[in-house]
């Protein structure tokens, strides 16, 4: 299957911690980093995820957003550091192309936000996304 999602991150399930309706699930990443996915109950069983499964962490480019430096006291539990590798501007928009460890992120952003944090090749960034906004398959 081919999916217009650019950001595709393999790992392992490390933790699955099911309630009424949603799940959180741990995802170890080939990188050595942890990632949380907030995703149903029933997706869980559907895709038979349990310590120790091979996933893929699936985000949007328009849902990662982007800081430049380690960012405390916000709710956002996914924080990958990374290197700035290309950045791509259009006429309101911006495509920034991130190396996180074990894998490479793209992030869909404004060009004010591009100039305001001033993001070139080789910039220091950390990548946040909403454990809501990750989405697991299975390899």
């Amino acid at each position: 299957m081919s999916l217009s999602i650019r950001n595709q991150i393999p790992g392992t399930v490390s933790a699955v911690t099911p309630g009424e309706a949603m799940a959180t699930v741990k995802v170890r990443l080939d990188g050595g980093q942890d990632l949380t996915a907030a995703i149903t109950v029933e997706s869980v069983k559907d895709l038979g995820l349990a310590e120790g499964s091979a996933v893929r962490a699936l985000v949007k480019s328009t849902e990662v957003a982007l800081a430049t430096g380690p960012v405390a006291g916000l709710s956002i539990r996914n924080q990958l550091p990374g290197t700035v590798t290309d950045v791509t501007t259009g006429d309101a928009m911006a495509s920034v192309k991130i190396t996180v460890e074990g894998g490479e992120l793209t992030a869909a952003i404004t060009r004010d936000a591009v100039a305001d944090l001033g993001l070139e090749a080789g910039a220091k960034v950390v990548a946040l996304m909403k454990s809501t906004e990750v989405s697991l398959a299975t390899a």
